[in-house]
């Protein structure tokens, strides 16, 4: 009830009557967004234009170009992702909510002008260095929540990059502070909003992973230069009796598509399980498409499977219309399921399969139909040698398959 009295209000500030505002001042803003009533997940941003910004996360750098006026009220637009930000401004200050309105999100947001710290300044010398690989579990001991992640970590002074992989994916871009033993990490990418906190004592680490104003968990880790992770071709498969999977669904154009469509036949494919409000699935579509681009004229096809939470079908392709034009996406993305992104009815879409464990995942069909490869999860750009590794073993396999 709260967040829905809280969106209400943003809608009226936005809506009133008043004189068109000056456009946002340019240069660098530090933004705060509320994720719990004590703790603030923060994050820059620089204003390039009257119409453009560029948000940071660590080497992530963000291009916002869809920003527009109303009256006294400023509304940016994240790129691909639904998300957007609706605030009251002046010269200096920004205040008002990050929101979603497909999940009813609404997370409080300040901004303040000509302020670059990220995190405010350490108050004492970092007493450990947390570079290198730590082996975490997320909520452990909870039953059907816990879960394993390895943090990859990369420390200059005080300032902390890196992200945590998980079976399923990554956290992306990771950007902190150490202040002393007191650790904090935060991303905004447009859609993740992702603040962790821990101490660190004896190479140990305990804290606390905030995903906006809605979740928290609980977190352990420590140092272990030689933990991995489970294969992530393993983690997915097909059921006993089946080689091959089969689906039907429409795209863009309303057009039914299945993998046995003609275009598809004697060609190697690739299916990726995704959706559009999925930052993992974005640094993997950006990668396929890459390669599509430049791999078409070989026999090698790929077909997105678009799991969206927007409430109606038209929401939903336009969600992937807008992923398509931003990414120059060239091959099919098909509207598998709408109002929901539940991964148990993913499945029943594709009961083939023993369960669809993550958004990523791809399905590596060979000439002859069959499958020859699940690959659960995305390791993006933020995982460094791990994502170099992933399109090495990509493209050796895809043209182990063309040869054929």
């Amino acid at each position: 009830m709260q967040k829905a009295l809280f969106l209400a209000l943003i809608i009226s500030v936005v809506s009133c009557r008043k004189p068109q505002p000056k456009p946002l001042s340019q240069g660098v803003w530090r933004a705060e967004m509320q994720v719990t009533e004590t703790e603030m997940l923060p994050f820059n941003f620089e204003v390039t234009s009257p119409n453009t910004l560029k948000i940071f996360n660590a080497e992530e750098v963000i291009l916002v170009d869809d920003i527009s006026y109303r009256n006294d009220s400023v509304i940016i637009k994240m790129p691909v992702f639904e998300g957007y930000i609706a605030a009251k401004m002046n010269d200096t200050l920004l205040e008002g909510a990050f929101i979603k309105e497909s999940l009813n999100r609404v997370v409080p947001f300040k901004a303040v002008w000509n302020k670059k710290m990220r995190f405010e300044t350490p108050t004492q010398q970092p007493s450990i260095d947390v570079s290198g690989n730590w082996e975490a579990v997320f909520s452990p001991g909870v039953d059907g929540d816990e879960y394993i992640a390895k943090g990859i970590f990369e420390q200059n002074g005080s300032k902390v990059t890196g992200t945590f992989r998980t079976t399923t994916g990554d956290y992306r871009y990771l950007e902190g502070v150490i202040d002393g033993n007191e650790l904090k990490l935060s991303t905004f990418d447009g859609s993740h909003v992702f603040l962790f906190t821990a101490t660190i004592i004896n190479s140990a680490m305990e804290g606390m992973f905030y995903s906006g104003n809605h979740w928290k968990e609980r977190f352990v880790a420590k140092r272990n230069e030689a933990f991995e992770l489970p294969d992530e071709n393993e983690l997915t498969y097909l059921k006993d009796g089946y080689d091959s999977i089969d689906f039907s669904f429409p795209d863009t154009t309303g057009n039914k598509v299945s993998v046995k469509d003609e275009r598809f036949r004697n060609k190697v494919v690739v299916v990726q399980v995704m959706g559009t409000w999925c930052p993992n699935c974005l640094d993997e579509s950006k990668y396929y498409s890459e390669y599509y681009k430049n791999n078409k004229n070989k026999d090698v096809e790929f077909i997105a499977l678009a799991f969206e939470y927007a409430k109606t079908k038209d929401d939903a392709f336009n969600n992937i219309n807008r992923l398509k034009d931003n990414l120059g996406v060239e091959y099919p993305i098909l509207l598998a399921q709408y109002g929901s992104s539940d991964k148990g009815k993913a499945q029943e879409k594709l009961p083939m399969l023993n369960h669809v464990l993550s958004y990523p995942t791809s399905i590596i069909i060979d000439k002859a139909g069959k499958v020859r490869k699940i690959h659960t999860g995305f390791n993006g750009p933020a995982t460094g040698e791990k994502y170099v590794t992933f399109k090495k073993e990509f493209e050796g396999f895809v043209g182990t398959l063309l040869e054929e």
